[in-house]
C-alpha cells in the first residue's frame, strides 16, 4: 500500500533510507495520523436509545434459540407449509401405536393436532440440534396436556445414549383436557438427551413441554439465559422485533379454524398473545414452523428486562422480501389497522380497555411505554406501500399522536426503489424511515459519509438492519469504521441495529450473525464485540474532531470477462470486447466451441449448443465463466443474452480478477424483480447502481458495457440503462470523539483497518485540562480472525495509558478498534 502522510519533520526520503530525519523544533516522536479535537463547537446530541439490537425469527432464533423450550414440535403442529420434510411427527419418534388427529377432539380450535397413543406405546423426541441439552443438577419443568377416558398413566423419561439422565417421573391423566406438571433434576451433564412419555393405558397428548428452571429473570415461558444476558451486556437502547422479512411475507388474512390454519399468514400480533396452548403455530418465511410461544407479550416483557425501548413492526398489507404483492381489500386493511391500534392499546392501554385488560391478564398491568412503531418492511412496490402507509399512520396519529410512526425505504442503499421511498417520506414530512442494508467490508469502509449530505430537516433515519457479509474481525473493523460515521451524525441517525441477531450454528439461512449458539454454548462474533464497545461507550455529544487521511491509491478497473447465471438457464452469443482503440481483444460466436472460456468444477452445465454458449442447470447458483486477460482496461464488452427458463435473468460481468472480486450487471436478479450492477470484493457484494428492470424469457438482449477508468456506462438493447463512476476511497482510518455527560469523559474512538500501526498525535483542543491517565479498551486481532464455539480470539483487551496531555502521541495498533476513555481535571 502506498506510505500516509507524515508530518511534524519526518521525510518520506528518510523512511525509506530506515533513518528518522527530524526538522529543528519538531516534537522527537514522528506521527502518522493527526486527531485535531474543537471544543469551540458542539457537535449532535445522541440519544440514549441510539444503539439496539434487531431480533428476527431467522437461523432458528426463536424455537430452539432464545426461547427456552427444549422440546421440538411440541404439539404436533409441523407440516409441508413449514418445510418440504416435515410431518406432524417430525422430531419425534413412536413406538406402538401413536396417530397424529386433528378432529373434534383437539385441544383448542387454535391448535389442531393432538397426539393419539395407544396403551404400552410411546413418544421419544430428539430436541433440537444433537438432543436436549440438561445441566448436572439443574431443574427441568416438564408439562403436557392430556385427556384419558380410563385414568392412564404417563411416564416421562430423560434419557441418552449412555442411560438415564434424571429419575423418571409420573403423572396420571384423568378425563377430559387438563394440564400435567412434574420437574426433573438432571443428575448428569448432556447435550444429547432424549424425552420419552410413554402411557400405560390409551390417552391424547398435546403440547409436551420441557423448560429449564433458570430462564432469564426466571420467568416461566421463559428464554434461554445466556443467550438473554448476552444481549442484555449489549446494553441496547431499544429491541425491534418480531423482524424483517417474516413481518410482511404470506398471506395477510386471518387465522381461519375452518380451512387455512396452515396457511402461510403475515406474523400478526394477534396469534401470538394469550395462552401457549391457544396460539396457532405459522409457516416461518426462513423454512420452518414457529410455534409462537415468544410472542408479543415476551418481546415486550424482554424489552422492559434488559431497559430497551420496543420497537414492534407491523404488516402494511404490501409483502416484500422478492414477494412483491399488494392487497387490494379495504376490508382486510381497516382490520389491520385496527390491529395495529389494538397492539398499541395492548402496550400502552389502561387495564380498564379490552386490550389493556389482556396484558393485565398475561401479568403486567402497568403499560409497557411503547413510543415507535414501524410500519412495512423492505416493499419493493414504493408507492403501492407508501399509499397504505398513510392510512395507518393516519388511524395511529389520530388517536395516539404521541406515537412516532417508522417508514421504510426498501431492502437497499441505493436505486429507485429508495429514491422513490425516500421521496415520498420526504415529502409527506414522515417522521423516521427504516433503511437497510448488507454490503462488502470496503463498501463500509467507503460510505463513512454517508449520512453528512443527509437533509437535517428532514426525516430522521433508523438504520434497522446492517452488516458487512461476513463474521471475521476484518468485517467488524469495517462496521466499526462506519459507526464513527453514525455518531457524527447522530442528529441524522437517530436508531441503528447490526442485523442479524442470533444463529443456531446447525440451522443457518443467513451469515452474518451477531451471536452465535448451540444446545450448551453461545459466543459473540468479532461483530458483538465492536457493537457492545460502542453501545456500552456511545457518550451523549459529539465533540467534534478532524483526523488526517490515508492516500488513496487507484488506478482504471481492470480485468477479464465473464458470463454468468442463477438458478437460470441461458444462452450467450456473439461476445466481442474491444478496446478502447478499437482493437478487437476477444470475437467469440461459439463455432468453433467454448475453448476461450474457463470454468470452474461444480459450476453449472456449460456447453455449445445450437451456435450459442448455454448454461442449462437451472438450480445452479453463480455459474462463472470467464475468457480474457486480467490486465484488460478501458474496452466495450459485447454480448446477446437469451433467458431460456428459471428463476431470473443473466449476468454479465467485468473487471474479473478472480471469482472474488469482479463487477458483474446482474438483470432479471432477486428472483426477477430488479436488476443491478453488483461489485464483489474480497467475496462480499455490494450494488453500486440498480433498478426494476426485469428479463423475459426467450426474448434475446443486445448488452453493451464500456469501461473507461474508473467509469461504466451499460446498455441495453441500444439504450443506456445505466452508468456509474467506482472513485470512492476506502479510508482504513476513522474517528469519532463523544463526551459522557455522567462522568464527564471524552470517548476517543479509532479504528485503524489496515496492516500497519497508526502512530498518531492527537490534540484535545486549548483549554482542556485532561487527567494524564486514561483507560483503554482495545479489540486487535488479525483480519481473518473469527470468533467459534471453542475459541474467541477478537475479545476486548482493558489497560490505562499514562501519556495522556493537552496533545499527546499515542500508536493504534494494526487491525484494531480502540476507545480512550479520557477524564479532564
Amino acid at each position: 500500500m502506498a506510505r500516509r502522510r507524515w508530518r511534524l519533520g519526518l521525510t518520506l526520503g528518510a523512511l525509506l533510507a530506515g533513518t528518522l530525519a527530524v526538522t529543528p523544533g519538531a516534537a522527537a516522536e514522528p506521527t502518522d495520523y493527526t486527531i485535531d479535537v474543537d471544543r469551540t463547537r458542539t457537535g449532535a446530541q445522541i440519544d440514549d436509545s441510539m444503539y439496539g439490537v434487531f431480533y428476527e425469527d431467522i437461523n432458528r432464533a426463536a424455537d430452539g434459540g432464545l426461547y427456552a423450550e427444549l422440546v421440538q414440535n411440541r404439539s404436533f403442529e409441523y407440516s409441508t407449509a413449514d418445510h418440504k420434510d416435515y410431518t406432524p411427527l417430525t422430531s419425534w419418534k413412536a413406538s406402538g401405536t401413536a396417530d397424529v388427529k386433528d378432529d373434534a377432539g383437539r385441544l383448542h380450535t387454535r391448535n389442531r393436532n393432538y397426539l393419539a397413543l395407544g396403551a404400552g406405546a410411546s413418544v421419544t423426541n430428539s430436541g433440537y440440534n444433537t438432543g436436549i441439552a440438561v445441566q448436572k443438577g439443574k431443574r427441568y419443568d416438564f408439562s403436557l396436556w392430556a385427556r384419558a377416558e380410563q385414568p392412564a398413566a404417563l411416564t416421562a423419561t430423560l434419557q441418552d445414549a449412555t442411560g438415564s439422565l434424571a429419575q423418571a417421573r409420573r403423572v396420571t391423566a384423568r378425563g377430559g383436557w387438563a394440564k400435567y406438571t412434574a420437574t426433573f433434576t438432571a443428575a448428569r451433564t448432556s447435550t444429547t438427551g432424549r424425552l420419552t412419555v410413554a402411557a400405560e393405558r390409551p390417552a391424547a397428548l398435546d403440547m409436551i413441554s420441557l423448560f429449564p428452571r433458570d430462564t432469564y429473570k426466571g420467568r416461566a415461558n421463559g428464554l434461554r439465559k445466556d443467550l438473554a444476558e448476552k444481549i442484555e451486556a449489549l446494553n441496547p437502547g431499544f429491541l425491534r422485533f418480531p423482524g424483517g422479512c417474516l413481518v410482511n411475507t404470506g398471506s395477510h388474512e386471518a387465522y381461519d379454524a375452518q380451512s387455512n390454519w396452515q396457511r402461510k399468514r403475515s406474523y400478526q400480533w394477534k396469534d401470538t398473545v394469550g395462552p401457549v396452548e391457544q396460539r396457532a403455530t405459522n409457516a416461518n418465511f426462513w423454512g420452518y414452523n414457529q410455534s409462537y410461544g415468544l410472542g408479543y407479550y415476551e418481546y415486550f416483557q424482554f424489552a422492559e428486562d434488559i431497559g430497551a425501548m420496543p420497537l414492534p413492526v407491523v404488516p402494511a398489507l404490501v409483502t416484500g422480501c422478492g414477494q412483491n404483492q399488494a392487497t387490494d381489500d379495504p376490508a382486510l386493511l381497516k382490520r389491520h389497522i385496527q390491529d395495529t391500534l389494538d397492539l398499541i392499546e395492548f402496550a400502552n392501554g389502561p387495564v380498564t380497555s379490552a386490550w389493556g385488560k389482556k396484558r393485565a391478564q398475561m401479568g403486567h398491568p402497568e403499560p409497557f411505554g411503547l413510543t415507535h412503531l414501524g410500519v412495512g418492511n423492505e416493499e419493493n412496490l414504493p408507492d403501492e406501500f407508501f399509499a397504505r402507509f398513510k392510512e395507518f399512520r393516519a388511524a395511529i396519529e389520530a388517536k395516539y399522536p404521541d406515537i412516532t410512526v417508522v417508514s421504510n425505504s426498501g431492502p437497499d442503499d441505493t436505486g429507485s426503489t429508495f429514491d422513490r421511498l425516500w421521496q415520498l417520506n420526504r415529502d409527506a414530512k414522515v417522521d423516521m424511515v427504516d433503511e437497510h442494508y448488507y454490503n462488502s467490508p470496503q463498501w463500509f469502509l467507503e460510505n463513512n459519509d454517508r449520512y453528512d449530505s443527509y437533509d437535517r430537516s428532514g426525516p430522521k433515519v433508523f438504520l434497522g438492519e446492517y452488516a458487512s457479509l461476513d463474521n471475521k474481525f476484518s468485517n467488524a473493523l469495517a462496521e466499526a469504521a462506519y459507526m464513527t460515521g453514525l455518531e457524527r451524525n447522530a442528529d441524522v441517525v437517530k436508531l441503528a441495529s447490526y442485523a442479524p441477531l442470533l444463529a443456531n450454528k446447525d440451522y443457518v439461512q443467513w451469515k452474518p450473525d451477531m451471536i452465535w449458539f448451540d444446545n450448551a454454548r453461545s459466543w459473540g462474533s468479532a461483530s458483538y464485540e465492536t457493537q457492545k464497545l460502542f453501545m456500552r461507550n456511545t457518550g451523549d455529544q459529539v465533540v467534534p474532531s478532524k483526523a488526517s487521511t490515508t492516500p488513496a491509491t487507484s488506478g482504471p478497473i481492470t480485468g477479464a470477462v465473464g458470463l454468468s447465471t442463477w438458478a437460470t438457464s441461458a444462452a450467450y452469443d456473439d461476445v466481442r470486447v474491444t478496446a478502447a482503440d478499437g482493437t478487437s481483444l476477444l470475437t467469440d460466436d461459439f463455432t468453433d466451441g467454448d475453448s476461450q472460456w474457463t470454468r470452474a468444477a461444480g459450476r453449472g452445465s456449460w456447453a455449445v449448443q445450437d451456435g450459442a454458449f448455454v448454461q442449462s442447470d437451472e438450480t445452479a447458483e453463480n455459474t462463472l465463466v470467464t475468457a480474457g486477460d486480467k490486465a484488460w482496461q478501458n474496452y466495450d464488452l459485447k454480448v446477446k443474452a437469451t433467458k431460456k427458463s428459471g428463476k431470473e435473468g443473466f449476468m454479465v460481468a467485468f473487471g474479473v480478477k478472480d471469482t472474488g472480486n469482479l463487477y458483474w450487471w446482474n438483470l432479471g436478479g432477486w428472483n426477477n424483480t430488479q436488476s443491478a450492477v453488483e461489485k464483489t470484493a474480497d467475496g462480499a457484494k455490494q450494488s453500486l447502481i440498480q433498478d426494476n428492470t426485469k428479463i423475459e424469457t426467450g426474448r434475446s438482449y443486445d448488452l453493451e458495457v464500456k469501461v473507461r477508468g474508473r467509469q461504466v456506462a451499460l446498455y441495453l438493447d441500444g439504450e443506456k440503462w445505466g452508468e456509474f463512476t467506482d472513485d470512492k476511497k476506502a479510508e482504513p482510518f476513522r474517528q469519532v470523539v463523544t463526551r459522557d455527560k455522567a462522568t464527564g469523559d471524552l470517548i476517543v474512538k479509532v479504528v485503524n483497518a489496515q496492516s500497519d500501526a497508526a502512530r498518531t498525535r492527537i490534540d484535545l483542543g486549548a483549554g482542556s485540562k485532561p487527567a494524564p491517565t486514561a483507560e483503554v479498551t482495545t479489540l486487535a486481532a488479525a483480519p481473518d480472525a473469527e470468533n467459534t464455539a471453542d475459541a474467541q480470539p477478537v475479545k476486548p483487551k482493558d489497560s490505562t495509558f499514562d501519556g495522556v496531555d493537552t496533545t499527546f502521541s499515542y500508536t493504534f495498533p494494526a487491525h484494531s478498534v480502540t476507545f480512550l476513555r479520557i477524564k479532564e481535571e
